[in-house]
């Protein structure tokens, strides 16, 4: 079978690794501010954010870069919902990798946004969850593809960029998935340090493969640490320094997301967020009263219900914790 979807976020390996050879790898002070991280992506970058659905999702990141009106992106729509759905609410990007997306799981999906991708407004390849797991899991390890079985003979092999091949030892056919290099990769952790070395608690799905295959990696925090929360326990280091650019503290930046272990994510918002999104104009008032007319992500927290809604998603969440016997 011949796949059509445009070949997106491809580079040569031996490029990548000249251009990973030259990166900076010194120990350099990278904290900024959102605005300032947000001002390293340019136009026409490919664009990957970390996190899972509606977990882990650097969203006080997606609003200020909807406020700075970025536009004529590429991204990648991997294990998606929020960030997704809210990239796609600023007319962010025109072309994109999609494998799960346009679905908040059990609370439904937004008719609006649903409606714009499939108008034809955004250039779409197709994958599976495992194919973009593994592109860039190819990327981290320097290689041009991986070779799968999975896809084989779908739909979604014909619409992605994916190419069949035959095994040179069994003869078995199987299917190359192209490396997958983004210009910049956006991660929410729960902790970082000033240099970047970052630390994720519980599932990572593709982050840290996905901060080995990015030109540029911005991490956003929910708290700053000592070095030595790193150097004295190597095992916290998910993501070393010397992968990242960029550092922002923002803590509750997941609302209203799933942060495991910190707080757990606000359905009710989530909720108004669907019935919005069943009409255009509503749904616009809403990205306006709640993006475009805060002047930052704590105005948003505010509007929200504040320290008092975040107290409580934490209870939940901790909540949760004990009767899983997580704790």
């Amino acid at each position: 079978m011949e796949s059509i979807g445009e070949l997106l976020g491809f580079h040569h390996p031996d490029e990548m690794r000249e251009f990973f050879r030259k990166k900076s790898k010194k120990m350099t002070n990278k904290l900024m501010d959102l605005k300032e991280a947000v001002a390293l992506i340019n136009e026409g970058d490919y664009l990957s954010i970390g996190g899972f659905g509606t977990v882990r999702v650097p969203t006080a990141f997606i609003h200020e870069l909807l406020r700075a009106k970025k536009k004529n992106l590429q991204a990648a729509c991997f294990t998606s919902n929020v960030d997704t759905d809210l990239l796609a609410a600023g007319k962010t990007f025109t072309k994109a990798d999609v494998s799960y997306i346009i679905n908040f799981e059990a609370l439904g999906a937004p008719k609006v946004l649903k409606k714009y991708f499939e108008s034809g407004a955004i250039e779409l390849t197709e994958w599976s969850n495992g194919a973009m797991g593994w592109r860039y899991k190819a990327a981290a390890m320097g290689l041009s593809y991986l070779p799968v079985r999975s896809m084989l003979g779908t739909d979604t092999q014909k619409y992605s960029a994916a190419k069949e091949l035959t095994c040179p030892f069994t003869g078995i056919k199987y299917l190359a998935v192209p490396a997958l290099y983004p210009d910049v990769a956006v991660i929410h952790v729960h902790a970082a340090d000033i240099y970047g070395n970052s630390y994720i608690k519980g599932v990572l799905v593709a982050d840290a493969d996905i901060a080995k295959a990015s030109k540029k990696v911005i991490i956003t925090t929910e708290k700053i640490v000592p070095t030595e929360f790193f150097r004295d326990n190597p095992q916290n280091t998910t993501i070393p320094f010397y992968q990242v650019d960029a550092v922002v503290a923002a803590p509750y930046g997941s609302y209203p997301c799933n942060m495991p272990y910190e707080y757990f994510m606000d359905v009710d918002h989530l909720r108004e967020f669907l019935k919005a999104a069943e009409d255009e104009k509503t749904f616009e008032e809403f990205l306006n009263n709640n993006i475009y007319s805060c002047k930052d992500f704590y105005e948003y927290l505010d509007n929200c219900g504040g320290i008092r809604r975040i107290e409580y998603l934490k209870d939940l969440e901790n909540q949760i914790i004990v009767e899983g016997g997580l704790r």
